[in-house]
């Protein structure tokens, strides 16, 4: 048992403003513990350049009326799978009032929704300090006990690594080494300015509804990935998101891959008299279940995209929802080894309990498959051309005899790259990872 009596500044370091981070503070802090939350933008949310679709249901157990009171763009009340080809595109286009009459997910600009979230644990009686570079962990006796910035150096019972993908707290722990590239992909995104009457207008939107789009297919020129679009109240935001490993390996650019997704047909006229108001990459993780480990060492506790918390389904790429519940998970299991003065690894291995508990753990392992479902090359490129030849096979209607459905799609097969065995094992694969 790790029962440590030194003095303290705090009893918990939180080491990143994002999502993760917040809740985690905000847990914390709510149940009267001191802490510290430290962010290395001069705001949280200055250096973030990510935005996205936010399955926000978790946030109403951190912060009730969330949606209501939080800086949200839109409620998503569509979602739109796209399937492109060079010239063509194949949609699956849903919209339910029920999505927003329950609000499953809302778009977030996230400069904005870390700053809010940051604030909210300020009122909770967290400590924000903005601007702060953490430079080392203070280890002693091979446990964490606070972090060194700058000249200076702050204690904790428990600090909390939630500075992303790229973690450098991780790092200097030498709890995770850097992920293979086959684990991480790259992020472009553009914010395209529009007013917010052609916004709903070109999507077919009312008040506060929106859109989200997530495109497969010719998108990113074959490498593996995909394309999202998504409406916020007066912009869209737009771009692809590629692995590292595919993108070193076929010599592409993603500046070059994000511009041809733009100009692409079925793109193009979204974008029609914007403003590019924002531009920016980011490194996202990739690798699903096989990421999650090494959560927790003695005083120290990982969260987030630290730790690989994201899923691609092909449907839905979540994040955000992922590491609220890290966190949630997280403050859980700190919270008791406060209250117990323990503060070993095997105190704050509950932490790997909580998070495999709740639905966290439970869709990583659902999807844990997903990853290498995803790696199928066929699905870059050969389905989308496959879903638009025989789209055009139904609505060509030149002076040729029909065919029925079957023996068109078959003849239609014979002339695609693919054949009846890929059919058949990707449908299969794909069924048992998504």
């Amino acid at each position: 048992m790790d029962v440590v009596t030194t003095d303290v500044d705090f009893d918990v370091i939180v080491v990143g403003a994002g999502v993760a981070g917040c809740v985690t503070a905000h847990q914390l802090a709510s149940k009267g513990h001191s802490v510290l939350l430290v962010e290395r933008g001069q705001n949280p949310g200055s250096k973030n350049l990510s935005g996205g679709v936010f399955y926000c249901r978790v946030m109403e157990e951190v912060l009730p009326g969330f949606v209501d009171q939080a800086p949200v763009e839109r409620r998503i009340t569509r979602n739109c799978m796209s399937f492109l080809s060079p010239t063509s595109f194949v949609n699956v286009d849903y919209g339910d009032a029920r999505l927003g009459q329950s609000v499953t997910a809302v778009s977030v600009q996230r400069a904005r929704l870390d700053e809010w979230l940051a604030t909210k644990c300020e009122e909770a009686g967290a400590v924000l300090m903005s601007g702060v570079r953490v430079d080392a962990l203070v280890i002693e006796q091979e446990r964490i006990v606070g972090i060194r910035a700058g000249g200076d150096e702050l204690r904790a019972h428990v600090v909390v690594a939630a500075d992303g993908v790229n973690s450098f707290v991780c790092r200097n722990a030498g709890i995770r080494a850097q992920e293979p590239m086959k684990h991480l992909a790259v992020g472009v995104k553009s914010v395209i300015g529009l007013p917010r009457n052609v916004i709903e207008e070109r999507f077919n939107l009312t008040g506060d509804e929106g859109v989200a789009y997530a495109v497969v297919g010719d998108c990113t020129n074959g490498v593996g990935g995909g394309g999202f679009l998504y409406t916020n109240l007066e912009s869209l935001s737009i771009g692809i998101v590629v692995r590292l490993d595919e993108l070193v390996s076929k010599g592409e650019t993603v500046s070059e891959l994000h511009d041809r997704f733009l100009s692409h047909p079925a793109i193009k006229p979204f974008l029609k008299g914007g403003e590019l108001l924002e531009y920016g990459c980011h490194m996202v993780p990739e690798g699903g279940q096989a990421m999650l480990h090494d959560l927790t060492r003695s005083g120290l506790v990982v969260v987030g995209d630290a730790i690989g918390l994201a899923l691609n389904t092909g449907c839905t790429v979540r994040g955000m929802d992922l590491a609220a519940g890290s966190g949630l998970a997280a403050a859980r299991a700190i919270d008791t080894a406060l209250l117990k003065g323990d503060f070993s690894k095997s105190s704050l291995d509950a932490y790997r309990v909580e998070l495999d508990n709740i639905f966290v753990g439970k869709d990583m392992r659902t999807y844990a498959r997903a990853p290498h479902f995803l790696e199928n090359p066929r699905m870059y490129g050969a389905y989308g051309q496959l879903l638009s030849d025989l789209m055009y096979g139904v609505y060509n209607l030149d002076t040729t005899p029909r065919q029925h459905l079957i023996p068109s799609t078959m003849k239609t097969l014979k002339k695609s790259p693919l054949n009846f065995f890929h059919l058949i094992k990707d449908m299969y694969t794909g069924a048992r990872a998504l």
